[in-house]
C-alpha cells in the first residue's frame, strides 16, 4: 500500500530527531506539539491489550506490530514506502512522524532549503500534507468512527509563526 506522495522512493527517511532539531520553539515548537500528538504514540498503539483482537478480527496472524496491514497507517517508513537514510536513526516506535505527511526529508532537511518553499518542494516535501490524512482515517481502519477532516487537522495544527 504505502502512501501516494509523488516520488518519495527517490528520498530517503531521516527520521523525527533529525527534524525536531530545528522545529522546536523558535519555529513554534512543531516537535513538542507533534510528541504530545496521538500521531506519536501511532505506533505502539499496536502494542496495547486491543491489538490481538483487532489484528484477528482483521484475518491476520502475529503481531500487528509486525503486519504490513497495520505499519501501513502506525509506521512512517511502512507509510512511505520509502527506504531509511543510512546516515541517520529512524525508529519505528516514533509512529506517525514529520515525514508521513510532510515526505521524506533526506533531500529538503537543510536550513536553506527549508527556507524556500519551491526548493523544499522541488527536493521531496510535500506541499499538501492535508491530503495525505485519509489514506489511513478511512473505512479501512479497524477503529475507524468517522473522520471530520477539518476539525481534525485544527487539532494538530502547528504552523511556523510568521516574521
Amino acid at each position: 500500500i504505502g502512501s501516494s506522495l509523488a516520488l518519495a522512493e527517490d528520498y530517503t527517511i531521516i527520521g523525527a530527531k533529525k527534524c525536531i532539531m530545528c522545529h522546536k520553539k523558535k519555529t513554534g515548537d512543531q516537535a513538542a506539539i507533534w510528541e504530545k500528538s496521538v500521531h506519536a504514540g501511532a505506533f505502539l498503539t499496536l502494542k496495547n491489550e486491543q491489538s490481538p483482537a483487532l489484528a484477528k478480527k482483521m484475518g491476520l496472524e502475529g503481531n500487528a506490530w509486525e503486519a504490513q496491514e497495520c505499519l501501513v497507517c502506525h509506521d512512517t517508513k511502512a507509510f512511505l514506502g520509502a527506504e531509511l537514510d543510512a546516515k541517520h536513526k529512524y525508529n519505528p516506535e516514533e509512529g506517525v512522524s514529520c515525514e508521513a505527511c510532510h515526505g521524506a526529508g533526506s533531500d529538503y532537511k537543510s536550513k536553506k532549503v527549508m527556507m524556500d518553499h519551491d526548493a523544499s518542494v522541488a527536493k521531496g516535501m510535500n506541499p499538501k500534507p492535508m491530503e495525505t490524512c485519509v489514506q489511513c482515517h478511512n473505512e479501512k481502519s479497524p477503529t475507524f468512527k468517522g473522520f471530520e477532516l477539518e476539525a481534525r487537522w485544527a487539532e494538530i495544527a502547528h504552523p511556523v509563526p510568521e516574521k
